[in-house]
This record gives structure tokens, C-alpha cells and sequence, in this order.
């Protein structure tokens, strides 16, 4: 039972980046139109002061702001396409018949039972207008609701073949049928009990909120340390779109949740300082400053005779982590090595949160360097206190640097560039790798699945124990994430040496191998060296 939870858990964290991933996007294009709309820049630049750069802007961010009032739409598609194990985009078409028939059907229902408030009473009584439909508010979590209904409907009846006359019945159009009825039951029955959930988030927002720095303190480092199971956007996500992260009108709409807050208010102009909401999307401080700090610990700290390939490793990946906010490649370089130095490191972005707030900074760096730059330096120092972001970046540079060196020579810690000498990685080659593992795997014969095909897939794969052995390919951000038969078939050292990768993780069947932003890149690879056309 624990297995399959926590391979639940898994899809569900997977599946949660396809809509979380795309909403950047959308908030960085927001932030973009206020720079052409940003009235100190047009009195510095009068060249851009004209109406066909500033309607530009308007029309651009105006728009985009758009995609805040419906995100449960978007959740719904999103996380249904990635929970779907085959013939995805006709379940991502069928989430959006679904939600479409459940928002009209709790429509009606509270029509015909006299529920729907008056126009001017709406906030006050939980609703809200979905797509010009008066509805329960119920946020993201619709969408995440109906995702999870709809990828468990298709994914048990997409196969369904129906005789006779009916076969034109079957498969996706037999997952609608059952859908139809499903969603409109559901329908009724959250009309009667959202209410009493909406009243338990909120109630927990509240104590969320009183909590103060503890609670920030607690959200940035519990965000660190759940990165090795690939659940800390279990984490963030509530915060950054649903009410845990604050409620806020802004130019007369409510936004719930730290990052739509952000971005609805990033847009008007009328907002003279960011409000408080955003401290819960604060996250840069440790991507930009700290582990740029960890890192000229580790190569300080280096073995004279390994400073060069030291320098090589930290470099790429410290550049990476500053620049995009991708900071695995480094964390994986002493999470299992030195675990203490991942707590003591996760304790510190916790810490940057209460810092930020004591300061009443509210810039914000999410993905790195680029994200602050676009974020931040248009709206002026008034909404943000930009500056004093950066100043307590540096400071969290010196501490990172300071303790991570202390502890790396205090407890000898095995850190890049310190290995021993027969823990030190072999590079193996092809034909040594291959006789290797021939002598490891168990007799028995495989049916051979996948062609041979040259490049680093080939080696990918037989490290991952064959192709046979491969049940799933997916990926998230950073990690090439797998289902296996026999995970105890993976060499993790080929992997490292061979392909580059920055760490593996094994749970169970479930196999993750850190490859940083290149892994869209090796999925593909290892998608085509399989002959995967359709991925769970």
C-alpha cells in the first residue's frame, strides 16, 4: 500500500508540471507589458512614450492577466493529460468537455434550488463567475478534482470496445458517456460540501498566515528538503495558486494565491507596493546567491589535484542555478554524499524567507537571475525594494560559503573534489561498460525490444538494465523519471560517468536521473532509441 501511494504521489507530481510549468511563461510576457506600459521608463525613454508601444504593452499584459481567472481550466487539461497513460490529447480534449459540463451542471442545480447569490453578494457567499458561468469559487482545486476523475475515467475505459451497433461507442467516446453522468453527480454533491472544505482551507490559511515567519521559515526549507522524493511541487503549489497563499483584490478582481496576486498586480499600475502574499513566492535567494556560495566552498575545498575537474563540474552547474534557477545538479552533488550539508542548506532557504520579510522586500526571483531582472527592475524600487533583495542575497552568499566550507572540512566531507582516490568515478568505456554489466545482470534471456541505435540513448538505457526492464519514460524540469521492473539492474555509476547525469534517486520501481535543462533533449533520445511513441 505505501508503494502504491507513494507511486501515486509520484504521477501526481509529474502530472502537476505540465500546467505549472506553462504559467511563467504567461507571468514573465505580464511583466514584460508593464515595461512598455511602466510610466518612469516612458519619462526616462520618451521614444517608447507613443500609443503604438504602450498599447502594445496594455493589450499584451491585459490579456495574459486573463489566464489567472482560469486556472481551474487549465489544472483540469493539464493534469489529466499527464495522469493519461495512452491517447493523451484525447483525454486532455475530454477534460475540457468535462469541465465544461460540470461548471453548467452546479450552474443549474443551484438555479433550481434557489443558491445563487445577487451580482453584488457573490465574493461574500464563496461564488464566482467560471467562464461567464456563476459557480462555486472553488479555484485551482476544480481543477485539479476533474483531472483526477477524468485521467481515472479514461484511463480505465479508453480501451473499452462495445459490439454491433454500439462500436462506434467505444473507446473515447465510451469514456464521455461515463464521464457525463460523473461529472454532473459530482457537481451536486460539491455544492453541499465544497462549502465545508473552502471553510477548512481557509481556516488553515489563517493559521498559515498568523504563523508568520515560522510558517515561512517551515515553507522554504520543507520546499528544499522534499526535492530527493520529487514532491516539493506538492509544497509550493497550494501556496502559489490556491488561497493558502493569500486573497487580494486588485483592480476590483480577487486573486487567490501568491503568484496570480503577483502577476494581477505587477499589471495595474494603481498597486504603489506589492502586497505581503508575495513573500510566499520569494524563492531565488538561495538559486542566485547561496549555492553559489556552497559551490566556492566545494571547489576552496577541493584536493589541489582535483581543482581543475572540480572547477569544471561546479562552474556549468552554479552558472545554471544563477541564471535559470535550476538547482538540482548542484544539490544532488552532496544531498547523498553529505546529507547534513542538504538539511543545513534547507534550514538556509527557510531562513532567506524570513529574512525577505523582516525587511519588507517583496522582489522576487524565482527562476533565477533572468526572472529578477524581469520582474523586479520595471515596477521600481517603491513596490519591490529591489536593492535590499540583492543585499541579502550576497549576505546569504558569505553565510552559505562560510558553513558549507567549516562543515566540509570539519566532518571530511566527500564533496566535489574531495573523493578518495578509489572512490573516484571510472570512466568507463563503451565496450568495458557493456562487458560489465553482462557479467551483472541475471541469465536468464530477454526478447530484445528496442533496436540499436547509436549516441548516448543506447548507453542510457542499458544502464537503466535494458530496454525490457524499462516500463515508463517521463520528465520533469530537471529529471529523466522512470518506472523499471528491476531497479536494482541500474548503474548508477555509468550513469554519472557515461551520460553526465548529476544524481540518481531509487524508490521503490520508481528511478529518477538528474540531467539539469538538457533533459528534454536525452528524453527524446531515449524515447526514439525505445521506439516510444506514447508515454505514461
Amino acid at each position: 500500500m505505501k508503494e502504491k501511494v507513494m507511486e501515486g504521489m509520484q504521477r501526481f507530481s509529474k502530472a502537476m508540471f505540465i500546467p505549472v510549468l506553462i504559467l511563467p511563461i504567461a507571468g514573465i510576457l505580464i511583466a514584460l507589458g508593464n515595461v512598455f506600459t511602466n510610466q518612469r521608463l516612458l519619462e526616462a525613454v520618451p521614444l517608447l512614450d507613443n500609443p503604438i508601444t504602450t498599447g502594445f504593452g496594455t493589450i499584451l499584459s491585459g490579456s495574459l492577466v486573463s489566464i489567472l481567472g482560469n486556472l481551474g481550466l487549465i489544472f483540469c487539461v493539464g493534469i489529466t493529460v499527464g495522469l493519461a497513460k495512452k491517447e493523451k490529447s484525447v483525454a486532455g480534449f475530454t477534460a475540457l468537455l468535462g469541465y465544461l459540463v460540470f461548471v453548467n451542471a452546479m450552474n443549474k442545480f443551484m438555479e433550481l434550488n434557489g443558491l445563487l447569490a445577487e451580482a453584488e453578494a457573490m465574493q461574500g457567499a464563496g461564488q464566482k463567475l467560471i467562464m461567464g458561468v456563476q459557480i462555486l469559487d472553488m479555484g485551482v482545486f476544480l481543477g485539479i478534482i476533474l483531472g483526477l476523475v477524468t485521467a481515472f475515467i479514461h484511463n480505465k475505459f479508453i480501451e473499452t470496445e462495445l459490439k454491433g451497433a454500439l462500436q462506434i461507442y467505444g473507446g473515447s467516446r465510451f469514456v464521455f458517456i461515463v464521464l457525463i453522468p460523473t461529472v454532473i453527480l459530482l457537481a451536486v454533491v460539491l455544492t453541499y460540501i465544497w462549502p465545508f472544505f473552502q471553510s477548512g482551507i481557509n481556516s488553515l490559511g489563517g493559521l498559515i498566515q498568523r504563523s508568520g515567519n515560522f510558517g515561512l521559515f517551515l515553507y522554504g526549507a520543507l520546499e528544499r528538503l522534499l526535492i530527493p522524493t520529487g514532491l516539493h511541487h506538492l509544497i509550493y503549489t497550494p501556496f502559489l495558486y490556491t488561497s493558502l497563499g493569500g486573497v487580494e483584490e486588485v483592480g476590483g478582481q480577487v486573486f487567490e494565491g501568491a503568484r496570480n496576486i503577483y502577476y494581477a498586480e505587477i499589471a495595474d499600475p494603481s498597486v504603489s507596493r506589492l502586497s505581503e502574499s508575495v513573500i510566499w513566492d520569494a524563492r531565488g535567494i538561495s538559486k542566485m546567491f547561496g549555492l553559489i556560495g556552497a559551490c566556492l566552498a566545494m571547489y576552496h575545498t577541493a584536493k589541489p589535484e582535483n581543482k581543475a575537474k572540480a572547477k569544471a563540474i561546479l562552474i556549468p552547474v552554479a552558472f545554471t542555478s544563477f541564471i535559470a534557477g535550476v538547482t538540482e545538479p548542484i544539490e544532488f552533488s552532496f544531498m547523498f554524499v553529505a546529507p547534513l550539508l542538504f538539511v543545513v542548506h534547507a534550514a538556509l532557504s527557510g531562513l532567506s524567507f524570513v529574512a525577505l520579510n523582516l525587511l519588507d522586500v517583496r522582489a522576487i526571483g524565482p527562476n533565477g537571475m533572468i526572472d529578477f531582472l524581469l520582474y523586479n527592475l520595471p515596477l521600481g524600487i517603491e513596490k519591490t525594494s529591489w536593492p535590499m533583495y540583492i543585499l541579502v542575497g550576497l549576505a546569504f552568499f558569505v553565510i552559505y560559503y562560510v558553513v558549507f566550507r567549516f562543515l566540509i572540512t570539519k566532518f571530511n566531507f566527500k564533496t566535489v573534489g574531495r573523493e578518495d582516490a578509489e572512490q573516484d568515478t571510472k570512466m568507463y568505456s563503451k565496450k568495458e561498460y557493456k562487458e560489465k554489466k553482462s557479467n551483472e545482470k541475471k541469465t536468464k534471456e530477454k526478447e530484445p525490444v528496442a533496436q540499436e541505435s547509436p549516441g548516448m540513448a543506447s548507453v542510457i538505457v542499458d544502464a537503466l538494465g535494458g530496454a525490457n526492464n524499462i516500463k515508463t519514460v517521463t520528465n520533469c524540469y530537471t529529471r529523466l523519471r522512470l518506472t523499471l521492473d528491476e531497479p536494482d539492474l541500474v548503474d548508477e555509476a555509468a550513469l554519472k560517468s557515461e551520460t553526465g547525469a548529476n544524481g540518481i534517486i531509487v524508490k521503490d520501481q520508481n528511478v529518477q536521473v538528474v540531467y539539469g535543462l538538457a533533459v528534454n533533449s536525452i528524453r527524446k533520445q531515449v524515447d526514439n532509441y525505445l521506439g516510444t511513441k506514447e508515454i505514461d
